[in-house]
């Protein structure tokens, strides 16, 4: 399987919004059920270059994405955010670890950013695995971080430092 990686355009808000949509993926992201592809449209159309979004495809189709977004506070600007969603189907197929090693490479050698961070909740333990694997370590524990599915929810606050 080959999983090509590419910038995210303004024209695959359809897309994204449908692996927004699916229940797995939703579920380990602050997004509320039932996107709206307006929405996306709009969100993707203002992304720059300090947010800079890639897409996994698979024979064209789009199967993942991930956020890095660079601080806009000047005494962080060595700061990367990231952001990631795979669709349910393509889960544990290598789509997460291609976005991550991507994003990694453009934070290392095109950005100079010398810390990646990320929120992971805790019961996410395939994304916990991967990021792990990546060199991300846990910095602590955000208590009842979100309300997800009728409950509060824990997350960890991640990150890499190079």
């Amino acid at each position: 399987m080959n999983i090509h990686i590419r910038r995210v355009e303004p024209g695959d808000y359809k897309a994204v919004c449908a692996v927004h949509a699916q229940p797995n993926a939703l579920a380990g992201t602050l997004q509320l059920p039932f996107p709206s592809e307006e929405a996306w449209k709009e969100r993707l159309a203002k992304f720059g270059e300090r947010d800079y979004g890639l897409v996994a495809c698979v024979e064209g189709e789009i199967v993942g994405m991930l956020s890095l977004q660079v601080s806009p506070r000047l005494r962080r600007a060595h700061v990367g955010d990231l952001g990631m969603v795979v669709h349910d189907q393509w889960a544990g197929k290598g789509v997460g670890t291609a976005l991550m090693k991507a994003a990694i490479e453009l934070a290392d050698n095109w950005f100079n950013l010398s810390r990646l961070e990320l929120t992971v909740y805790t019961d996410n333990d395939p994304a916990l695995r991967l990021y792990k694997k990546l060199g991300f370590e846990i910095e602590g524990t955000h208590k009842k971080y979100a309300f997800r599915d009728g409950e509060y929810v824990d997350a960890y606050a991640m990150a890499r430092v190079r």
